[in-house]
């Protein structure tokens, strides 16, 4: 039988993994020309059922690099669905033109999407965030296999040069990825641990009496200081800011025109004076 209608009439079962892993290992691997003239259908005329060939050849690839993110304790069956979306991706965007095989192409892909599922389900709190921290964090994860349970002063430096990192950002890293989330609230008020949970020694300050009592006088005082600049200003100078800011239904540039008989590029620069005043009597109290 040929290759490609193998691999057309061959469907991967659902529900057991062990099956679709045998199976995605018994599709046939495409030879060089097999492959290039189905990239070509797709990419020129847009062929899905050449995609789609294409995947189902390429699906042993996914299942061999998904294996090797095992240590992060997440299902091996969620690993190759996202390596596979990789690959799709890999597919529609790849160009038969460049000379180089699709799987070669479809690494950093199937990786990318496995990556950033693990960061995303590794921890409740997200331990890399940029692209920077997400690097630091897979190459810490890799040299922690080689080198025990815990960075010597000396690894750290050798890592730090390798990635071109701090010393710092090396062990911030180490400690998030080794650290244990915690509920905030205890699961069980008989739990031995209910005592040490979050909930038991962080307090809630929103609502503390004499942060409230502090919060309004600071309010108080920015409007007193607000009050004060505002009586520094001419009256035509603190009717038009109060008019323009400081009501619910702000008046226009045209309006104002109107009512001081002036124009609007006028009122505009008799704005932009007051508020500079404004900013400079607030920047002297906060300094004071």
């Amino acid at each position: 039988m040929n290759k490609t209608l193998q691999i057309k009439e061959m469907a991967l079962p659902l529900g057991s993994l062990e099956t679709y892993i045998q199976r995605a290992y018994a599709l046939p691997i495409l030879t060089e020309a097999e492959e290039a003239a189905l990239t070509l259908r797709f990419y020129e005329q847009g062929d899905l059922d050449a995609a789609r060939q294409l995947v189902m050849a390429h699906l042993r690839f996914v299942v061999r690099i998904a294996n090797g993110y095992l240590g992060y304790g997440l299902p091996l069956s969620d690993l190759v669905q996202e390596g596979n979306i990789g690959l799709m991706k890999a597919v529609k965007r790849f160009n038969p033109h460049m000379g180089v095989r699709l799987v070669s192409f479809a690494i950093h892909w199937i990786k990318a999407e496995i990556h950033e599922y693990i960061i995303r389900n590794w921890r409740i709190v997200k331990v890399a965030t940029t692209k920077a921290q997400r690097k630091l964090f897979f190459n810490l994860r890799n040299a922690k296999k080689e080198v025990g349970t815990s960075f010597t002063a000396d690894e750290v430096a050798a890592l730090a040069a390798e990635l071109n990192v701090s010393h710092k950002d090396v062990r911030e890293m180490e400690i998030r990825m080794y650290a244990h989330d915690m509920a905030f609230d205890a699961q069980d008020d008989d739990d031995d641990s209910a005592a040490v949970a979050p909930a038991h020694y962080l307090e809630d300050m929103r609502f503390a009496p004499s942060l409230q009592v502090e919060n309004n006088d600071e309010e108080g005082h920015r409007l007193q200081n607000l009050y004060a600049a505002l009586d520094g200003l001419d009256e035509r100078s603190r009717d038009i800011v109060s008019a323009r800011w400081l009501v619910d239904k702000k008046a226009t540039l045209e309006d104002l025109a109107a009512r001081y008989q002036i124009s609007a590029e006028r009122v505009r620069q008799i704005e932009k004076g007051a508020m500079q005043k404004l900013k400079n009597h607030i920047q002297e109290y906060i300094g004071a």
